[in-house]
């Protein structure tokens, strides 16, 4: 210990000598280790980190093979937790919104409709009052009870403890308050942060529709359960494919899935492998970040250890072992690495805490548990011991052939290698991740400017969205309608505004959507394995396509006529036509029939565009239905104007007010409402972007080190060229040449290797590609400007060597 306190003071000594080798040293590895910190964060908090209940390892969420989502119709799940033999219990939960009133007036809140098994299943006590139970369900809208989150107590009710037992108007409903939940659970989808809890029983008071009875609704979004002890995944899968072949069996007619799945509840499972695949790739790439830094403090430490080679010799000369000098050579190193891993840890502990706060999607309240806990700081502590060790054990090769008699005698000569040495190694190494980075930025990048310039089958510019739930106002069903052309003529007779069109539930590139089976006409047996196709559904009003900048191309549009007393019909898009019908030309006068057994005749034929919250999405067949037909509470009103949106905004609120004071209402342009559709292919293009300048600076370094390194050591060698008449370009090439040679290498193999990885982004950015001549311009250009930048230095050093100087010195 003596010894190794030593070891430090002398490093400490000699850092302090070099402020410059050091804080770059430092700086670097801080970006490297940093990066890793961060991206490790986003997957630990996505992927890893288990729920925040007792027991998590053995709750799972009940998926399906061919469906992520796993959802499930009410009879289903309680046949599934009743005819399970594997599972202690299972729950069931949905999200759902409504509009909750304390008595300041009602406003939009988000929740869990949840069974009343729930809390028991996750384990869980209340911090306040009680959960609701099993036994308070007795039928439909028998159990009015309502369980605050814990931050939504905190900021609604301002921890009045006094709040249990007060009643609340939910969908002008009363419900009971009956407890408080534990801090930090906000519900079991972890992105997703709940303002409250209700039995899902009362889901009809809460949705304006009763769904607890029809198999064919498949609108839970969550089963989840704890497996009995000793029983495993796979024998837990068998049990409920044996219930899903009785369902399929008992009910033929329903859309029931025979093939399930368990996974323990994640974000990274909720939305599938692509999510998986970027957050690992980006991992790598982070990883590849590491990598390089080291490689670069290894150039740097051999060309060091190169520098010092004379004081080295001498301390071997008097006796010290070689040993002790590297023992030195690493205690530099960790420290230097401990050092930067700390200055990255702080600094990736600001930025995650901002990203637990960020709220991309204002209209969500989203959860994102980023902040770091005891797996990053081993992370980031074990990637600094590892990372000094690395680069540490670079010039160890060169200090155990040192002949310190032969050092002292002539000196050391600077004579730099023909030979392929480490240093180049680790160099062309460098150079070649920064070239993967850089292409996947440009890809990425590429991809993002194409998707928001491409044919989505919508105009979002000079379009407002206006959304609110008509239940949440205490409409009837049979009020919806009525109330719906009410806000169409009222938006309509706002000044500037050019047309106005109502899509109920989801409009497109939403977040959420909504699908159905598309069965021919010929065909009398509607069970889901006979089904032509699936279209995404939508209930439009008749002004809907000019509002929202969709083209007609065929047939004629809805109008007010086609209501629930005149002939079922539909308007169609072009996929739709292609994938039902076999054409567009043959479509207009055609019938279908959906999985309720209805009718369809198409009057019309729309273009094709995107639908749901991924742009990268491959043609889909979607209808239109006339929302009189198809009555929804759920309204999103599109209203297209060339006015100020924050003025048109003002504009739309007041004259919802103007029709019903006490209907909560959310406005925002269409344009920040496609942000989810927009999110994965802008996080990409952020994220790799970041890494590809991160990238580009450590193979600038990289370079600059060796091209400075090269010219100060062949300045004798340079001088006497020019004394003999060498012409710049030769004396360049002399001094420059192997670093442009390992940067043209390195640039090669790191742009194969990066359209090789760029691949994976064609499932996250929409229309990403490699083959891009663009990207592949841009990338060569980008790499190109690294060794220009790098070497500009060190190349008007050796352009300016004066071989008179040079031969006095001598």
């Amino acid at each position: 210990m003596r010894g190794l306190i030593q070891d430090f003071h002398y490093v400490l000594r000699q850092l302090r000598k070099s402020p410059g080798f050091t804080t770059g040293a430092v700086l670097t590895l801080a970006l490297a280790i940093g990066a890793n910190a961060v991206v490790f964060s986003v997957i630990n908090a996505f992927i890893l980190r288990p729920l925040n209940v007792p027991n998590s390892s053995t709750v799972y969420s009940v998926g399906h093979v061919n469906d992520i989502w796993g959802y499930e119709s009410y009879p289903n799940y309680l046949d599934l937790r009743e005819r399970n033999h594997t599972f202690q219990a299972l729950a069931a939960s949905n999200i759902s919104e409504a509009g909750l009133d304390s008595g300041d007036g009602p406003s939009r809140a988000w929740l869990y409709e949840t069974s009343g098994n729930y809390f028991d299943v996750m384990g869980l006590r209340p911090y306040l009052g009680r959960f609701f139970q099993a036994s308070d369900e007795h039928g439909a809208n028998s159990a009015p009870y309502l369980v605050l989150a814990y931050s939504y107590w905190q900021t609604h009710f301002h921890e009045d403890r006094g709040v249990v037992g007060r009643t609340v108007q939910l969908n002008k409903h009363p419900f009971t308050i009956i407890g408080v939940a534990p801090p930090k659970f906000v519900g079991t989808f972890l992105a997703f942060s709940a303002d409250f809890f209700v039995p899902i029983v009362n889901q009809e008071q809460v949705d304006g529709e009763s769904l607890l009875n029809d198999r064919r609704r498949h609108w839970i979004s969550e089963v989840i359960g704890n497996l009995k002890p000793g029983v495993t995944p796979a024998q837990a899968i068998a049990d409920l494919n044996t219930v899903g072949m009785y369902l399929q069996k008992t009910y033929p007619q329903e859309e029931n899935e025979t093939g399930f799945s368990l996974g323990h509840p994640s974000v990274g499972d909720a939305f599938g492998g692509a999510v998986r695949a970027f957050l690992a790739g980006l991992m790598l790439l982070a990883a590849l970040i590491l990598l390089a830094a080291c490689a670069n403090l290894g150039s740097l430490f051999a060309a060091r250890a190169a520098d010092r080679s004379r004081e080295v010799a001498l301390r071997l000369a008097l006796g010290s072992s070689r040993s002790r000098v590297l023992r030195g050579l690493f205690s530099e190193a960790v420290l230097i690495s401990v050092l930067g891993g700390a200055v990255g840890l702080l600094g990736s502990v600001y930025l995650l805490r901002a990203l637990s706060t960020w709220q991309p999607f204002p209209e969500f309240p989203l959860n994102l548990p980023v902040s770091p806990d005891a797996m990053v700081y081993a992370l980031a502590f074990g990637l600094a011991l590892i990372s000094g060790l690395l680069f540490g054990a670079v010039p160890v090769k060169q200090v155990l052939r040192t002949d310190p008699y032969q050092i002292i005698k002539v000196g050391s000569s600077g004579r730099m290698g023909r030979r392929i040495g480490i240093r180049d190694v680790l160099l062309a190494l460098q150079i070649a991740i920064c070239a993967v980075l850089i292409t996947s930025s440009f890809v990425a990048v590429r991809g993002l400017a194409r998707s928001i310039h491409s044919n989505l089958g919508v105009e979002p510019q000079n379009a407002m969205l206006a959304e609110t739930d008509l239940g949440m106002a205490g409409y009837s069903a049979a009020q919806v309608p009525a109330v719906q052309k009410r806000m169409i003529e009222a938006m309509s007779s706002i000044p500037g505004v050019t047309s106005v069109g109502l899509v109920g539930q989801y409009p497109p590139l939403h977040m959420g959507w909504d699908s159905t089976n598309i069965f021919s006409d010929e065909l009398t047996d509607l069970r889901p394995s006979n089904a032509t196709g699936e279209a995404i559904k939508y209930n439009i009003s008749p002004e809907y396509f000019q509002a929202a900048g969709t083209a007609l191309l065929s047939g004629r549009n809805f109008t007010w006529h086609d209501d629930k007393d005149a002939p079922r019909v539909a308007i169609v898009n072009q996929e739709f036509a292609r994938k039902i019908f076999g054409s567009t030309a043959d479509a207009i006068g055609r019938f279908y029939k959906t999985g309720d057994g209805t009718r369809r005749q198409v009057i019309g034929v729309v273009q094709d565009g995107k639908y749901t919250a991924n742009l990268a999405e491959n043609p889909q067949p979607a209808m239109f239905l006339p929302i009189l037909q198809s009555p929804s509470n759920e309204t999103w009103l599109v209203v297209r104007s060339d006015r100020d949106p924050q003025q048109l905004g003002a504009a739309i609120r007041s004259s919802l007010r103007q029709l019903d004071a006490g209907l909560p209402v959310f406005i925002q342009t269409w344009s920040s409402e496609m942000n989810g559709a927009l999110f994965a292919s802008r996080m990409a293009a952020l994220s790799l972007g970041v890494l590809g300048v991160m990238g580009a600076l450590l193979s600038i370094t990289g370079i600059f080190g060796m091209a400075a390194y090269s010219v100060s050591k062949r300045l004798r060698e340079l001088g006497i060229r020019v004394a003999l008449g060498g012409q710049r370009k030769e004396v360049l090439k002399a001094a420059l040449g192997r670093a442009f040679k390992l940067l043209v290498f390195g640039s090669a193999v790191g742009l194969f290797f990066g359209i090789l990885a760029s691949r994976v982004l064609a499932y996250i950015v929409y229309q990403a590609t490699p083959r891009d001549p663009l990207v592949l311009v841009g990338a060569v250009l980008a790499m190109f400007s690294v060794g220009l930048i790098a070497t500009w230095i060190p190349a008007r050093r050796a352009l300016a060597v004066d071989p008179m100087i040079l031969l006095r010195e001598e």
